[in-house]
């Protein structure tokens, strides 16, 4: 039987969580302490940063100092956070019919990938290589 209800953000949360847990140890380790939050939408202070003109338009985000960048000299700022946005992720898992698992996965990976110091292009190279 098919759930009536849309996954809820716990729901995204959970998928991300065991998404995270099936990467590579060695990769796993290197994104440890970076909080995973999921939130219905990006907020506008958030659009209008990325000079988006939608929230329906960012499905994930990396704010954090990117592992490339990061200095042990560093004076500790806010923790490294990925942000799943949960209504534009079921749009695009309406619209594309894609497995919600691997879109949520495809999302997180692309976070981490930021986390990395991976630009959108350098990802999108990646990606195309698979």
């Amino acid at each position: 039987m098919r759930p009536t209800t849309p996954p809820t953000t716990e729901d995204i949360l959970e998928m991300a969580e065991d998404a995270l847990s099936a990467i590579p140890a060695p990769l796993r380790d290197m994104v440890r302490g970076t909080a995973i939050v999921v939130e219905e939408v990006a907020d506008d202070e958030t659009i209008a940063d990325m000079d988006l003109d939608s929230p329906w338009e960012l499905t994930g985000l990396y704010r954090g100092v990117p592992l490339t960048q990061k200095s042990s000299l560093d004076t500790p700022r806010e923790p490294d956070t990925i942000f799943l946005y949960r209504e534009p992720i079921l749009l695009e898992w309406i619209e594309t019919g894609e497995d919600l698992f691997a879109l949520v996965r495809n999302v997180l990976i692309h976070e981490i990938g930021h986390h990395f110091g991976l630009s959108d292009e350098d990802i999108e190279r990646l990606e195309g290589e698979e």
